[in-house]
């Protein structure tokens, strides 16, 4: 009776034992392969040779002239991992214009200066199944679905304070602060041809100001069109990614501007309409709050982790990059990225 009561306690203590150091040893491993399991250049590089004949499937935007002038073939992705180092492949000089990315700029300026419920007042929180440039509710309740589609982001930049040029520094300084880059600066060219061809977004502002939801005169909607012609590199939409992905905080730790609520508001817009008519698929396929623009950028968001800039110029039927689309999901699909996995 002794011995096997000797033996039982024995086994179980070798027992309990083994488990542990077996424990310890799959959590050295899992840990291991977390450590290794790391965006580098490479890994970038492999995903934009695999993808990038995707261009090849998408179309120049040409609605606005200049725009259409874009090189097909160029081809650029960032990423800004989590301890802010910045991972570029591709043509990571090609300068664009940030086009609608830049909406998600001017509704953090608009609720930094009014507060959110002032601004949403006005406007919805609600998705669509629209196209960017569809005028939605316009015509019948009077006030836009969401601030990332024109309507919307019209009616959010007309919100921000000042006269003149005041409202559009403050967008421009907004980007150069967070991606650190003083060099970033108006597309005049592409300005004027979008001043110039703009009449849908022309009526869009003169309905909201028919409806009583803008005061201002088409000043204001000059200030949209040159917020969206602004030019940044996919590097700089990566560092604008990792900004709102980490609470408004750059990626050099400078927390300035840090706030939380902000942070989650823009995250939680891209993520439902930033893609436009294509972002309940996109958030099916990618789960990441992400912001396309007709220039060929896209800007996503890995929360409290990294941020993600891609660019090439063509686009699919719903105005997104194509190639860039496909980078992202490869990303997210190597390494997890997808908010909605456990």
């Amino acid at each position: 009776m002794k011995y096997t009561v000797f033996t039982f306690w024995l086994t179980s203590f070798m027992l309990i034992g083994f488990g542990t150091v077996n424990t310890a040893f799959a959590q050295k491993k899992s840990t291991t392969i977390a450590t290794n399991n790391k965006v580098t250049a490479k890994v970038l590089q492999e995903i934009l040779d695999k993808n990038k004949h995707f261009a090849t499937q998408g179309k120049v935007a040409d609605y606005i002239p200049e725009l259409g002038k874009m090189n097909p073939y160029a081809i650029a992705f960032s990423v800004v991992d989590a301890d802010g180092n910045v991972i570029s492949v591709g043509d990571v000089s090609k300068k664009f214009t940030i086009q609608s990315i830049s909406k998600i700029i001017a509704l953090m300026i608009a609720v930094q200066e009014k507060g959110e419920s002032e601004v949403f007042k006005n406007m919805g929180y609600y998705g669509t199944h629209q196209p960017f440039n569809h005028f939605a509710n316009l015509e019948v309740s009077g006030k836009p679905l969401n601030p990332m589609m024109n309507a919307g982001a019209i009616l959010t930049t007309s919100m921000i304070a000042g006269e003149g040029e005041i409202p559009f520094q403050k967008i421009l300084n907004m980007i150069r602060f967070i991606t650190k880059n003083n060099q970033i600066s108006l597309n005049e060219t592409v300005f004027l041809s979008e001043k110039e061809t703009g009449h849908r977004n022309r009526g869009m502002f003169y309905l909201l100001k028919n409806n009583g939801l803008i005061h201002g005169t088409e000043e204001q909607l000059d200030t949209y069109f040159k917020q969206c012609s602004i030019e940044v590199t996919a590097e700089d939409l990566a560092k604008i990614a990792f900004f709102f992905a980490n609470g408004c905080v750059r990626f050099d730790g400078d927390a300035t501007y840090k706030n939380t609520e902000i942070a989650q508001l823009i995250q939680s817009q891209m993520l439902i309409a930033g893609m436009y008519e294509f972002s309940g698929e996109y958030a099916r396929r990618i789960g990441l709050p992400s912001k396309s623009g007709v220039g060929g950028g896209i800007a996503a968001c890995v929360p409290g982790k990294m941020g993600i800039g891609v660019f090439s110029a063509p686009l699919d039927s719903h105005g997104n990059s194509i190639a860039g689309y496909q980078m992202i999901l490869d990303l997210a699909s190597q390494f997890g990225l997808n908010v909605f996995l456990p």
